[in-house]
């Protein structure tokens, strides 16, 4: 399905890069198809439909410590995704239903953490956060997996 996610502004990066104001990101299956303004982003994929969230919309982040303690491991991947991360590092994740959880919900563990980027073809991995950091929205691989209500 074909999505396009519209916010105040839209980051490529978190470390200092300009936003795009008004921006938008299309995404396709698993995969961004473009980014820019809203407005040319509407105008390449005319059918696409379109979610507006407040506040900057940027990559998803990479949960760096320990997972949130939850009553099971499927709940503890989702207080990652609450929190705009799509990614969490291989030394937390300790046991194989942890593993298995964050399998089945399409989070990446990786074995350090690198940077993160709205990268054009690359898997759209992307978090909406309001003016006081807070997370509104959560896309893994394409998915909207979590929303603030």
């Amino acid at each position: 399905m074909l999505t396009i996610h519209a916010a105040d502004e839209v980051r490529y990066t978190w470390d200092g890069t300009e936003p795009v104001k008004d921006g938008a990101v299309a995404v396709v299956g698993i995969r961004i198809a473009a980014v820019g303004p809203v407005a040319a982003v509407r105008e390449e994929f005319p059918d696409a439909r379109v979610r507006s969230w407040p506040g900057t919309l940027g990559p998803a982040r990479i949960h760096e410590g320990p997972l949130p303690d939850a009553p099971s491991p499927r709940e503890r991947i989702h207080a990652v995704l609450k929190l705009g991360a799509v990614a969490v590092l291989e030394q937390y994740v300790d046991s194989p239903e942890l593993r298995a959880a964050a399998e089945r919900n399409d989070v990446v563990v990786l074995e350090r953490t690198r940077p993160t980027a709205i990268i054009p073809t690359g898997r759209a991995d992307l978090a909406v956060f309001d003016g006081t950091g807070a997370c509104i929205a959560t896309v893994c691989a394409g998915r909207l997996v979590y929303r603030r209500r």
